[in-house]
């Protein structure tokens, strides 16, 4: 069972009647009550084999504080499985399901209640949820969730090597140590949603928007903040405590224009997995290995063979040899703004294809790449895709492991995982995996 698309979404829309339960036909569509509602999708998520489908024609019922109670109101699902019912006021209420409704061959879950209590709290949307079609699960054996631990954190990995590859460029051309980073993923994943949500573009279309809107406000940061700062010879120290306070303004933004809750996007939400030999792939992870896999290495390939590749790669050698040779310094680190923050952006488009919409989604990403980039080693792009995979791997199979029947990283805090490899790490070898030592001082 899946809810209805999120209440920030809602048209205004003026209630609609009330169909009496037992009717003849099911409702085209039951447009979301204007006001305070609970709101039913019936999904058949036929056990995650294959897409989820609405359950048409059932009818549902809401009482106050107990079934049997004071009815609110009665209304059959639509073609798309919805309901939308209005009301009075918040408080304690009971979504009742009609299983003589159910079409025939669907049911619901399990031993799952045809009956559910919702208190609600809020004045627009409260959602109730139905298990149909859910398979009952059976004990998994060790070697299948340690297989698909292991892709979840090579997708995981790949994702947070993007945000890792702009975070090592834009670093090694200009020593920044960028705290705003985290942001930039946000500002991908806003950005496709707006174009998605607001304009009403496919999720495709609405990425590659993202992607190239990221690119101009990594341009736009370059010649309205960082380049004048270069230019007045602000320090790195002070640099670092801008990219903080930008960082906070920026997250501010988002909070207040995109707002506190938890979103998605109108495709691709819930896929059923299909198998392939022993791993198990819905077709929005396996776009998102293929888009982080050709991204990585068209970037890389572009860094080795071409000419603006080169030029960066000299600026991070030496920027002031490289304009002594006749390269033009500004303009490399420009660039490497808009292809560092691009790179980036992607990363949060393939995140909110993956999890939800949030505007703190690359607040909590940002360790994840910092960790990434050093374990490989600064400045590195080969040490930033090697540092994020094993990130991402001990992210998502440190849960799994188990010394003395104790599990050292539960779930729940399996982040610190990956921080606590990482600070053992960096005792033994400062430089990271594939760093350099160097003499400082």
């Amino acid at each position: 069972m899946l809810l209805a698309p999120s209440a920030a979404l809602a048209q205004a829309t003026p209630s609609p009647s009330t169909p009496a339960a037992g009717e003849a036909g099911t409702p085209t569509e039951n447009p979301l009550v204007d006001g305070q509602n609970i709101t039913v999708t019936l999904l058949d998520v036929k056990g995650g084999k294959g897409d989820p489908e609405p359950v048409p024609g059932v009818s549902l019922t809401v009482f106050k504080d107990k079934s049997g109670g004071e009815q609110i109101g009665t209304q059959v699902t639509d073609a798309k499985g919805r309901v939308s019912i209005a009301i009075p006021a918040n408080g304690v209420y009971v979504v009742t399901l009609d299983r003589d409704t159910l079409p025939d061959g669907v049911e619901l879950s399990g031993g799952a209640e045809n009956e559910k209590t919702i208190t609600a709290r809020i004045s627009g949307n409260n959602f109730a949820q139905f298990q149909i079609g859910a398979a009952v699960a059976e004990k998994v054996a060790y070697s299948e969730r340690l297989t698909n631990a292991t892709v979840s954190g090579l997708k995981f990995g790949l994702i947070i090597a993007l945000a890792a590859l702009g975070l090592s460029l834009i670093f090694g051309t200009t020593g920044l140590t960028n705290f705003g980073h985290g942001e930039l993923i946000t500002f991908g994943g806003i950005m496709t949603y707006v174009f998605n949500r607001g304009f009403g573009l496919p999720v495709i279309a609405a990425g590659v928007c993202a992607v190239i809107a990221g690119a101009i406000f990594g341009y736009a940061q370059d010649k309205l903040l960082w380049g004048p700062l270069r230019r007045r010879g602000t320090g790195l120290i002070a640099m670092m405590i801008v990219s903080i306070g930008f960082a906070l303004l920026l997250r501010s933004v988002f909070q207040y224009t995109f707002g506190g809750s938890t979103k998605t996007l109108s495709q691709y939400v819930a896929q059923g997995r299909n198998d392939y030999g022993p791993i198990s792939l819905s077709p929005k992870e396996i776009a998102i290995f293929v888009i982080a896999i050709v991204a990585i290495v068209v970037v890389c390939v572009a860094m080795m063979r071409t000419r603006l590749g080169k030029s960066m790669r000299a600026v991070s050698d030496n920027p002031d040899l490289s304009a002594s040779s006749g390269l033009r310094v500004d303009n490399v680190i420009t660039s490497v703004w808009v292809l560092g923050t691009a790179l980036t952006a992607l990363a949060g488009v393939l995140l909110a294809l993956n999890q939800q919409v949030n505007f703190q989604m690359g607040f909590k990403l940002l360790l994840l790449v910092f960790a990434g980039v050093t374990l490989g080693g600064l400045g590195t792009i080969w040490g930033a895709l090697a540092g994020s995979l094993i990130i991402g791997l001990l992210v998502e199979v440190a849960p799994l492991i188990s010394i003395g029947g104790y599990q050292p990283v539960p779930a729940s805090i399996k982040d610190v995982g990956a921080l606590v490899v990482l600070i053992l790490i960096l005792l033994v070898r400062p430089q990271g995996l594939l760093g350099r030592a160097q003499r400082i001082g």
